[in-house]
């Protein structure tokens, strides 16, 4: 599959479907930003903290079905294929690559360090990390990727700019998690997930990528550094 061009055919975006879209965009690109796990983790400890991301997800879903009365195809729900699963895999080994290499030679020089929030991470059980894992992939992608950039392309008229503004975006929205070394450490996943969606407009394969990139860090490296 070739490159998706920079520029979409132009269609007449009406005014109500303008309305529609930045409404959208509000919630799948805004909410994420909103303290969600702190006002989850408030009401319900752990598992709580979780409960409003999923919440989340089921809103873009509903909206895009409900609301917009459009096919979760147009949120890149496609049947991936195994091109698109290959491809998941060998941009989730570029992607913990480059994590590893930013976390050992990057943030050191930079003085910066993300030791705090992985500590904390490997000291919650380990069905806590499935479900956070699990989670970020799903809501995540579908948020930023499926919606954020598909509606923001459709909006534009170019696919260069929303995957550009969806990057900045979600990499700004994890500073909450653990400060600038984690922004330069989500920059990097960011990167690496938005050239996939670019390409392929697949999220499905975005969300394999990102879910074996994270567990990577978070599920098979503490288990095999003897963290409980």
């Amino acid at each position: 599959m070739a490159l998706a061009a920079s520029a979409l055919p132009l269609k007449a975006v009406t005014s109500r479907r303008r309305v529609e879209i930045l409404v959208g965009l509000l919630i799948a690109l805004g909410l994420p930003f909103c303290h969600l796990t702190e006002l989850g983790k408030a009401l319900g400890g752990l598992a709580g903290g979780e409960l409003p991301w999923w919440l989340l997800l089921v809103c873009i879903l509903a909206y895009t079905t409900r609301i917009e009365r459009l096919p979760l195809a147009s949120l890149g729900y496609r049947t991936p294929g195994w091109a698109n699963i290959g491809l998941a895999f060998a941009f989730a080994l570029g992607g913990i690559v480059g994590i590893g290499l930013i976390t050992s030679f990057v943030l050191p020089a930079l003085h910066l360090s993300v030791e705090r929030r992985i500590t904390s991470l490997f000291q919650t059980p380990f069905w806590y990390r499935a479900i956070l894992v699990t989670r970020a992939a799903f809501v995540e992608e579908t948020a930023f990727r499926g919606y954020g950039f598909e509606r923001l392309a459709e909006l534009s008229g170019s696919s260069l700019l929303a995957a550009a503004a969806t990057f900045a975006l979600f990499t700004l929205a994890h500073y909450s998690g653990g400060g600038w070394g984690q922004v330069i450490v989500a920059a990097w996943g960011g990167l690496v997930l938005t050239a996939l969606f670019l390409w392929r407009r697949n999220t499905w394969a975005n969300i394999l990528c990102h879910w074996l990139t994270d567990a990577a860090g978070f599920l098979l490296l503490p288990a095999v550094g003897g963290h409980h």
